[in-house]
């Protein structure tokens, strides 16, 4: 009880379910999955310095703001870090026809706190991940529902490990919040993207897993239906742009590209 009430707490003051503070009345709006926070952070700056306007970004799990954006959050620009939660807002002509595309991809690893230099997990069919666990917790985004952990359980199934260990899963509220979790010690494994990881001095990636293991990790960008904001395209533009890619690569992502 007490670690969801610290993942909950966590998930408000950093990944944020509400827009920031600070939000002016002429920003463009946008909802972003939680991995991307550095990124788009850096991405912004680099955006009002190059044109004077500012976006304001709410980070949290994709899940969740697709639930924001249907329950008529003042969203411009939503990016979620998988096609389904995106999909699910274009079923409902929540997104505006012709403005969605693939932009960015990510990989999974396998996680460990870094004190005590972990060793290596060789990530294959049928690998001990129950017995490394060793009665601790195996942290992960929601399996059910946000996209990290979406993913860590399709490979886990796939792997034949996943009816082993999800009774040992600490489920968090957005992968930022795993990745918090194993930094602190609480959890001796944990599963995130490659991008959280690497902006994390207290964890140490142990083990990738192969690309054949899960679906494409893919994350959509596209305009609200309802957005009247005319900066919310050009931003979604600079997105793909020169600038953005050097960024968005700095940080571990590789850059789709519009399409």
């Amino acid at each position: 009880m007490l670690r969801r009430i610290f993942i909950a707490a966590f998930a408000l003051l950093v990944a944020g379910t509400g827009l920031p503070a600070g939000a002016r009345a002429d920003d463009a709006v946008v909802f972003a999955a939680a991995s991307l926070k550095d990124a788009l952070d850096a991405i912004d700056a680099d955006w009002q310095k190059a044109t004077g306007k500012h976006a304001t970004i709410s980070y949290a799990a994709s899940s969740a703001l697709a639930k924001q954006i249907e329950a008529a959050a003042p969203a411009d620009v939503f990016i979620s870090a998988d096609l389904d939660w995106m999909d699910y807002l274009d079923k409902k002509n929540l997104i505006a026809p012709g403005s969605r595309h693939n932009l960015l991809s990510n990989s999974l690893v396998l996680i460990a706190p870094a004190e005590g230099n972990p060793a290596p997990v060789d990530i294959a069919q049928g690998f001990p991940l129950a017995k490394l666990l060793n009665g601790g917790k195996l942290a992960m985004a929601d399996p059910n529902a946000v996209p990290a952990g979406k993913y860590g359980k399709a490979a886990l199934t796939k792997l034949g490990v996943w009816d082993a260990v999800s009774g040992s899963v600490a489920a968090a509220e957005n992968v930022r919040a795993c990745l918090l979790l194993v930094a602190r010690g609480e959890a001796p494994y944990g599963i995130v993207y490659k991008t959280d990881a690497a902006i994390e001095p207290k964890v140490k990636i142990v083990g990738t897993f192969r690309a054949d293991s899960l679906p494409p990790i893919t994350y959509p960008i596209g305009l609200t239906a309802s957005s009247k904001n005319p900066d919310a395209a050009a931003f979604s533009a600079y997105l793909s742009g020169p600038e953005a890619t050097k960024e968005f690569e700095h940080y571990g992502f590789t850059v789709l590209g519009a399409h």
